[in-house]
């Protein structure tokens, strides 16, 4: 009966020496289950860089091919117009009116 006792110690001391790395290791779950959420982390920020490179290249291909979306960039980013156009510019309510100058007389010669 002893006998068995101490076999039964001895395997449940084996078992647990067994089970140590496995869930307080280096190598263990806790490890496991951080790195997999890095992984999905950085799937993630993958897949946000992928469509951001996408919409670049998109434009790049617009710009490269033809006139319309380089007009409109030149109109959008720099406020150039075309000859025989008119520029209007929609204020938002909240913005105060500049100032507008009387306008000069010309001076009268004697």
């Amino acid at each position: 009966m002893r006998r068995l006792r101490w076999v039964t110690l001895v395997l449940l001391a084996a078992l647990a020496l067994l089970q140590w790395p496995l869930w307080l290791g280096e190598r263990g779950w806790p490890t496991v289950h951080r790195l997999r959420e890095q992984l999905r982390a950085q799937l993630l920020a993958n897949q946000r860089a992928r469509q951001a490179n996408q919409a670049l290249a998109a434009q790049a291909h617009d710009l490269r091919s033809g006139t319309q979306a380089v007009q409109q960039r030149a109109r959008s980013d720099m406020g150039m117009i075309k000859p025989g156009e008119i520029f209007v510019q929609v204020l938002p309510a909240s913005t105060p009116l500049p100032p507008v100058a009387p306008p000069s007389t010309p001076a009268r010669r004697r």
